[in-house]
């Protein structure tokens, strides 16, 4: 399962849409966008728990990741 995280990331971030849409929730609402994030990976057949995506998000290594996650506060 430790590879789903980086599949579903990476079918999020393809779809500038609903990257920007997490992003807008992840500000007001974080919790509900870590449930959306696992419900969007339930949905695409690629389950995650909210501590995998919290495990793959801190180990990038490129600019945008860190700061929408900064951005997020606590919630992702």
């Amino acid at each position: 399962m430790a590879g789903h995280a980086a599949a579903l990331y990476e079918r999020i971030r393809s779809n500038p849409e609903q990257t920007q849409a997490l992003f807008r929730q992840a500000l007001q609402d974080p919790s509900g966008a870590m449930a959306s994030i696992c419900q969007f990976g339930e949905d695409q057949g690629l389950p995650v728990t909210p501590d995998e995506v919290r495990q793959h998000l801190a180990s990038l290594d490129d600019e945008a990741s860190p700061r929408w996650v900064v951005k997020a506060r606590g919630g992702l």
